[in-house]
């Protein structure tokens, strides 16, 4: 397939735009050097509806942005209902999760763990999260510029050190309070790329009745397949079932997305930040999907992709080939901004779990003559330049199935965690000694049936369900590992939670 030139003026808005996301960062230095509080938390400073922003951005990466629209593309919108999940999920976290994580004034979603369970589950939780986030950094550099350049002639190593350099500079920076307010910007970037590209398909295929009638003549938005339990990868209830439970580990057991909790300045902000979140996500159902299907009425009206071509960079192929200069390249810049929302919140995330998890909790005395902001800075540069090394050697070897095994094997313990903070949370029994043993059986389970090529969703069902049942029902019979966890269960969320020893 013959490549396109990225042409002069779609380079210049690219770079205007990662340097206006470097001047914010520099912009919030001072004010994020202040303490770990401000650097880590921007000391509840942060508007509702900006965390919010934050909070979407961060979830919805360039890996989405891409992949999103080509499910779409190659079935219908079935997947959409497990963005419906948001809906069922924030009430849980308003009235469960978030005051524990307010009350105990927590830096990282870890810190509740060791007071319900002991040191040992916050070290497993924080350092699996760390682990994987390195690696997902990575892979959010390495597949989006892969799929980019596979169309265009744009050098890949070049835009990898361009994005991932940037990250990790105005994460450096301007700590999590530059980082939600590029979040905010990368956000409306994104969100109205995506419109772009929806607005000129439309105009593209000859207008939005031609759409409507091409899209229910293919079944591009539901089809019967969709309610075919013999295929459960695309059958609704599993579909709506396993997002359920790989957001329940999302909001409440990954670093990234609960830090945004105590950005703001009360639980009631926090909470407006959730649904400020929630209808964010319920607009990118009609325009990531809904993308899809218009790029299909598209080529299927033109019939003019190349054979064999892969539609995982249908998105950014109709951006270079259809959209005209200028254009396409503050297009791509929605693509590459969606890579670096997510890019520099786990940066962020991953210094404040190694320096809250870990330095300040076993190793306080041992760095007396640097300051926990430098350490935290230090770590961003460390965990960024690993990623974007690990990304450049993806690039450069193709060997991304090697590292697809090593995030799945550390992803393994994301949805079991998110069952231990239930069992934490709603119920009594769930002790030290059985979270282990329920995370780790579970986790294992669970790579048995990836292995037996289980149905993707079907397998976070499992995780949440097994690491809830064994923690709790281990608990009932070990309660000798058991300690007083008043104020610091669903029925005693209104009590006082006096502390433990550690």
């Amino acid at each position: 397939m013959q490549k396109t030139g990225f042409g002069a003026l779609n380079w210049a808005v690219l770079i205007i735009y990662l340097v206006a996301m470097l001047g914010i960062g520099v912009y919030f230095t001072k004010r994020a050097s202040k303490s770990t509080d401000s650097f880590f938390k921007a000391e509840g400073r942060i508007p509702a509806w900006a965390a919010g922003f934050s909070i979407w951005a961060t979830t919805l990466s360039a890996i989405t942005f891409m992949s999103t629209p080509e499910q779409a593309f190659l079935t219908d919108w079935g997947y959409a209902v497990g963005t419906m999940t948001i809906f069922l999920i924030i009430p849980i976290l308003i009235h469960y999760y978030v005051p524990f994580f307010r009350k105990l004034k927590v830096t990282t979603a870890y810190e509740y763990l060791e007071e319900r369970f002991g040191p040992v589950m916050r070290c497993l939780g924080s350092a699996l999260f760390m682990l994987y986030h390195i690696g997902r950094v990575a892979i959010v550099i390495y597949l989006p510029i892969l799929a980019i350049t596979s169309v265009s002639k744009i050098n890949p190593i070049l835009i990898a050190v361009l994005i991932g350099a940037m990250c990790i500079i105005y994460a450096f920076l301007g700590g999590i309070e530059g980082v939600v307010w590029t979040d905010v910007i990368q956000g409306f970037l994104l969100l109205g790329g995506a419109l772009l590209i929806c607005l000129m398909a439309i105009i593209h295929v000859g207008g939005f009745g031609n759409v409507v009638h091409i899209a229910a003549a293919h079944h591009k938005i539901f089809s019967s397949a969709d309610w075919n339990p013999h295929n459960l990868a695309l059958f609704l209830p599993v579909i709506f079932a396993g997002q359920f439970f790989n957001s329940m580990y999302q909001y409440t057991g990954s670093q990234d997305v609960v830090q945004r909790y105590q950005t703001t300045p009360s639980i009631k902000a926090t909470a407006k930040s959730l649904w400020t979140n929630g209808w964010l996500a319920l607009i990118t159902i009609p325009t990531f999907f809904g993308m899809g299907t218009l790029l299909y009425c598209f080529y299927h009206t033109t019939g003019s992709l190349p054979h064999g071509f892969n539609t995982s960079a249908i998105v950014p192929y109709f951006v270079i080939k259809e959209i005209p200069a200028g254009l396409a390249g503050l297009i791509i810049a929605g693509i590459f901004a969606a890579a670096q929302s997510t890019i520099a919140s786990s940066l962020n995330a991953i210094s404040s779990c190694a320096i809250t998890d870990f330095k300040q909790r076993f190793f306080n005395d041992k760095f007396k003559n640097v300051s926990d902001v430098t350490l935290a800075r230090i770590i961003i540069i460390i965990s960024g330049c690993l990623s974007l090394a690990i990304a450049i050697y993806l690039l450069l070897g193709n060997t991304a199935q090697t590292w697809n095994l090593f995030l799945s094997v550390t992803g393994l313990f994301g949805v079991p965690v998110a069952g231990i903070f239930a069992a934490g949370i709603f119920t009594k029994s769930a002790n030290r000694f059985s979270v282990v043993v329920g995370v780790l059986l579970s986790a294992g389970i669970t790579y048995y049936l990836q292995t037996k090529g289980v149905a993707t969703l079907v397998t976070p069902c499992v995780a949440f369900i097994l690491a809830f049942l064994i923690s709790w029902l281990v608990g009932l019979v070990t309660p000798q590992f058991g300690h007083n966890v008043t104020g610091l269960t669903a029925k005693t969320i209104d009590q006082d939670y006096k502390g433990s020893d550690k």
